[in-house]
């Protein structure tokens, strides 16, 4: 990589990001895709989000990617959104046009197009979704558009469940849908098709947790942890014990990844398919 004085800066906020992949992915697609721009990841505090996003704008920063715990709280220091973001209520991707940050949503089309590469098909299935966050939000408001039968909502914390349950009510209110905590008390385990952990638990520092135990599922339900690193959560694990069809997050990184190059440079599908070779080198890189 040559850098000079016409390189473009790209970069990821969250706390913390010292695990995450997203430099190693963004700067292969850059040589993939031959721009000459770099990636960075900054580690940020909240009291310092604003000072971050007036700093970008004041040096010029093109476009960058927000990971936890600001995928919402984001949104009252950019300048617009995109119509999925604002129906979703979380940003992921921001880009810098002509000096205003305009905020996108790549989580929940990155997430379904996973589901495609797999041959799952979602229509009149029942979901669990772990978690009421911003990728919980990205993946939830997203699942609700494409049919499935209805969807529960699993949280620490009820206030943010009930949030999430009210914006898929508005896309969709013929879609069933109920709330309660990782206890999973009032739910029916063998109607739950798909499982969805969309937490933090499973990924450093609580690697060795779990949101949930998978006792009482049905061998057919799927279970889906979007955390990537380790590759093998304790949720993962114990899902291929059981003999469930088990995907981690990595493709979802991926694929979340390459919407935001899209974003980023409007890329068109013949460069996004390249985008693809990156695969084999983010699996030398997850234990």
């Amino acid at each position: 990589m040559s850098i000079d004085s016409s390189t473009t800066l790209y970069c990821l906020i969250g706390n913390p990001i010292d695990k995450s992949l997203s430099p190693l992915i963004h700067n292969e697609m850059f040589r993939i895709f031959g721009k000459n721009s770099i990636y960075l990841a900054f580690n940020i505090e909240e009291n310092k989000l604003r000072d971050v996003i007036d700093g970008f704008k004041a040096i010029n920063v093109k476009g960058f990617n927000v990971t936890i715990p600001f995928k919402k709280t984001i949104i009252r220091y950019l300048d617009g959104l995109s119509p999925e973001a604002e129906i979703l209520g979380a940003v992921n991707t921001v880009k810098n046009q002509d000096g205003k940050l305009i905020g996108y949503n790549t989580d929940g089309e990155g997430f379904y197009k996973t589901l495609r590469n797999n041959d799952i098909d979602v229509k009149d299935k029942n979901i669990l979704l772990l978690g009421a966050g911003g990728a919980a939000y990205g993946i939830g408001i997203t699942l609700s558009t494409k049919g499935i039968k209805s969807i529960y909502i699993a949280n620490r914390t009820r206030e943010k469940a009930v949030n999430l349950e009210k914006e898929i009510k508005k896309i969709n209110p013929n879609i069933s849908t109920s709330i309660g905590d990782l206890s999973l008390r009032e739910i029916n385990k063998k109607d739950i098709d798909i499982i969805i952990n969309a937490t933090s638990i499973g990924m450093y520092p609580l690697e060795n947790l779990s949101p949930i135990e998978l006792n009482g599922f049905d061998k057919k339900t799927i279970v889906y942890d979007i955390v990537y690193k380790p590759r093998e959560t304790k949720l993962i694990k114990e899902a291929n014990l059981r003999g469930f069809k088990a995907i981690n997050g990595l493709s979802m990184l991926l694929e979340q990844a390459i919407l935001s190059q899209k974003v980023w440079f409007n890329l068109d599908e013949k460069f996004l398919e390249k985008a693809k070779k990156v695969e084999g080198l983010l699996s030398v890189y997850v234990e």
